[in-house]
């Protein structure tokens, strides 16, 4: 079960990861504009003034959400990036270099990526 749920959220890992950073960012934006600017959020986005005390609360689960969502992205797209850059080379020597780190990347990234490393390995016949 732990296993079918890991691969979803590693197929879907860019939308998890933006829509982390988008809540995360709504969350933090509502506690740090409730702790500084309390009328702003009770009169222009019309809030009810009980979720005052929990402004607080609401800042530091939206950091940590918001910082938990760009390091998924950030991530993904350096992972995505040297995967990219590494099935570029059309030399088998480069590519045997690299191979261990790659294999070791591409563990945690959608299933395309292993593909397209299969791909790679059997067009320069590595195994």
């Amino acid at each position: 079960m732990a296993g079918k749920i890991s691969s979803f959220f590693r197929e879907y890992v860019l939308f998890f990861s933006v829509v982390l950073t988008v809540i995360g960012f709504i969350v933090f934006f509502i506690g740090f504009t409730g702790i500084f600017f309390k009328d702003v959020l009770t009169d222009v986005m019309k809030m009810d003034k009980g979720i005052l005390p929990w402004c607080v609360y609401l800042l530091i689960i939206g950091f940590v959400v918001l910082i938990t969502g760009l390091w998924y992205l950030y991530s993904y797209l350096k992972n995505r990036k040297f995967i990219l850059k590494e099935l570029e080379t059309n030399k088998r020597s480069e590519f045997i270099k690299r191979h261990a780190e790659l294999k070791n990347i591409v563990k945690h990234m959608p299933s395309k990526f292993q593909k397209m490393v299969k791909e790679k390995e059997e067009d320069l016949n590595l195994k």
